[in-house]
């Protein structure tokens, strides 16, 4: 008889502690998708620069399109269980500093919003407006992600 209480104040104990370890790894694959979307559409842009793509006023739009789409949802995905598992490279200043990452963010969005809005009808307007565009990621990713 008291062993088998024993296993149930244990699984009891046990259970009420899940909650608190369970991480949404859901929402973590959300935006590494969303990076992995920011990433290809990046590409696209520099073998565009490069030359290796021709220029494409249609894929330029595309791009900036996704871009920002992607950043509108992005700072959504940071709830509060979302911090470890799920491979993710999210640092602790997320949290931390929510205005800053928010600001960040907007920038981001503003910034795409505005290569949209300049729509881009040859290669020097799309490098002027993606390299405007680009500068957001190296910040970002210093303060706001772990490798």
């Amino acid at each position: 008889m008291r062993l088998s209480a024993l296993i149930v104040g244990l699984c009891v104990a046990a259970s009420a502690a899940l909650p608190a370890l369970a991480q949404n790894e859901t929402v973590i694959k959300e935006r590494q998708q969303l990076m992995k979307n920011n990433a290809k559409a990046a590409r696209t842009a520099s073998e565009i620069i490069k030359g290796s793509q021709p220029f494409d006023a249609a894929t330029a739009a595309s791009l900036f399109t996704t871009l920002n789409e992607d950043a509108k949802k992005f700072a959504t995905l940071f709830p509060e269980d979302s911090k470890t598992g799920g491979k993710t490279e999210a640092a602790p200043a997320i949290w931390e500093k929510p205005a800053e990452f928010k600001a960040a963010n907007d920038k981001f969005i503003a910034d795409t919003q505005a290569a949209l809005d300049a729509k881009p009808a040859d290669l020097d307007s799309f490098k002027t407006a993606f390299t405007k565009v680009a500068a957001n990621c190296q910040g970002c990713h210093q303060q706001f992600r772990q490798r």
